[in-house]
């Protein structure tokens, strides 16, 4: 088959969309990983069995999935147990869960599953090995769990307005990977054709942990819930800062997640839009309109700004219509408008630009992996160095260290937990142990030693031997530019949740709802299609901007 080149307006600028701004206001798109494995579950048309299914009359006890998918069976073995209210809990240092999971790496024997059923349960202290791809836990959502199996057992309607308002059944409080506490290193499976995008092990969990929750609460409710209901139920997850550090100390796969992000945004606006895409367009926009509407948190300033996006983007589709979305520029000129409107708008325009245009964009998901990482290239000039940093991250060179309030906080690993924390300078101890996270604060040091040096950057280390990671990455920027966040990572008005939420949305999650600056709540695959539409080959992906 001969490869289409697609035409493409200019990329957008790094320094600007590469700020924490911008980040945090990121929505899911075509390239969202879950998004990647449903296209693949739809085409092929895999069966989810039922190997095992011991529960007892109040759903403790185990279950095993198994689905043959991409030419390998993998399998999801589910375990629950009573969980005290006391102990329930989506903060880290929890030790005890409704559920744990383990996906397996093909089909597992007896002996597998009593080995699973012994160590899930303890997460990191449990013991698992090279067939253990994935490991997670979950709490139910106890009172939209309890609604409907009193309205099922009651015959009363269901809680619509819970199920609105929750939207999941559970919520995960983890999902490891990657050789994480002896799990499979993500090498070993990452050339099978399935897995090759990043997070596809991950998301595969997710969607069969979704489909345990349905089967879970029918069983305790002894009737099946309708159809419309469970493709409404997604899953939940609550996600803190353990999350954030990934983008820093993953420059080149940041890179190619934005580069594809950014190629698909610029192909699309270069596309001339057929009366089918701009009906397409229409509708979607109305769909975000309403998936807006439906998304309601209860901090105050992110509703502030979930209101304000609402009247955003009502102004900006107010006109809009099929014959003049088929005009020249018009995608274009839209994003101009958004732009002025706010970073909000602006990313939910991409999102909504690249959904109607997949053949212009779901070739990209090829290229989202990125196996490689920085190398020291210790023969550049040094004065070339320097002008890398100054082309590439002119915002490092206003930023003043000596302040207080630019190094107020730090990064560092919790001795217990093994997990990233951020600590105050001025009060918490710890700094000693600080994690390199201080990107700009390095690089902008990296820029003052090199002063006027001259020369071979390997001469430069020789006396400068701690600029050695700084030097790498600069050298990464200039040849992907989507490679640094363009902010200062330990000032005092670090947002992680914006790392967060950025990353969330490369995953496809929606209705972000932050409970703090630090952690945040989502839904993931709510409206997805469910495991006999996608076995029958009925299933229609619905969990774009998805609507109750």
């Amino acid at each position: 088959m001969k490869d289409v080149i697609h035409s493409q307006t200019p990329l957008r600028d790094p320094n600007r969309i590469m700020r924490l701004c911008q980040m945090g206001a990121a929505f899911p798109t075509r390239l969202s990983f879950l998004r990647i494995l449903l296209r693949r579950l739809i085409q092929e048309s895999p069966t989810v069995d039922e190997p095992v299914w011991d529960m007892d009359g109040s759903g403790f006890g185990h279950a095993v999935f198994s689905v043959a998918f991409g030419g390998n069976d993998y399998s999801l073995i589910a375990i629950t147990q009573p969980l005290a209210p006391e102990d329930r809990t989506d903060r880290v240092i929890a030790e005890k869960w409704d559920a744990a999971f383990v996906l397996f790496d093909g089909i597992p024997s007896a002996q597998d599953v009593d080995r699973i059923r012994k160590n899930a349960p303890l997460q990191e202290a449990g013991r698992f090995g090279p067939s253990d791809l994935c490991l997670s836990r979950a709490n139910k959502s106890v009172r939209l769990f309890d609604a409907i199996i009193d309205a099922q057992n009651t015959g009363q309607p269901l809680p619509e307005d819970e199920i609105r308002k929750v939207g999941y059944l559970m919520r995960t409080t983890a999902v490891y990977g990657n050789g994480k506490f002896g799990l499979a290193d993500r090498a070993t499976y990452a050339d099978r054709p399935a897995m090759n995008a990043p997070f596809q092990a991950e998301m595969l969990t997710v969607w069969l942990i979704r489909h345990f929750t349905h089967r879970l609460i029918e069983h305790l409710s002894g009737a099946p819930l309708p159809v419309e209901l469970r493709r409404t139920l997604g899953i939940g997850n609550s996600t803190g800062l353990g999350m954030a550090p990934f983008l820093v100390s993953h420059p080149l796969l940041l890179h190619s997640w934005v580069a594809c992000r950014e190629t698909a945004f610029a192909r699309v606006r270069q596309e001339e839009v057929s009366p089918t895409a701009a009906a397409d367009l229409l509708a979607n926009a109305k769909r975000i309109a309403q998936h807006l509407e439906e998304w309601n948190v209860p901090d105050a300033k992110a509703q502030a700004s979930v209101v304000e996006t609402r009247g955003h983007w009502q102004n900006l589709i107010s006109d809009m219509t099929v014959d003049g979305l088929q005009s020249p520029d018009a995608l274009h000129t839209i994003w101009q408008r958004s732009r002025d409107l706010s970073a909000e708008v602006e990313e939910l325009s991409l999102a909504w630009m690249t959904e109607s245009f997949p053949d212009a964009v779901d070739g990209l998901a090829e290229c989202l992996a990125n196996p490689f990482h920085p190398e020291l290239n210790a023969t550049m000039d040094c004065a070339d160095l320097l002008a890398g940093i100054n082309e590439h991250w002119p915002a490092v060179c206003e930023m003043d260290f000596t302040q207080a309030d630019a190094i107020a906080q730090f990064w560092y690993v919790s001795e217990a937990k093994q997990e990233p924390r951020l600590g105050q300078r001025a009060t918490d101890p710890g700094s000693d142990l600080e994690s390199p996270l201080d990107v700009a604060r390095r690089v902008q040091q990296l820029r003052c030693d090199l002063g006027q040096q001259q020369g071979p950057v390997w001469k430069f280390l020789l006396d400068h031997p701690e600029h050695r990671d700084a030097t790498r990455r600069v050298q990464a920027l200039m040849s992907n530019v989507y490679s640094e966040i363009r902010d200062n990572l330990i000032c005092a008005d670090t947002a992680p949740i914006d790392m967060l939420r950025f990353k969330l949305a490369m995953f496809g999650a929606t209705k972000f709802d932050p409970k703090s600056s630090l952690w945040t709540r989502i839904t993931m695959f709510s409206g997805g299609p469910l495991a006999e539409e996608i076995s029958e080959g009925t299933a229609v992906d619905n969990t774009w901007m998805p609507v109750f």
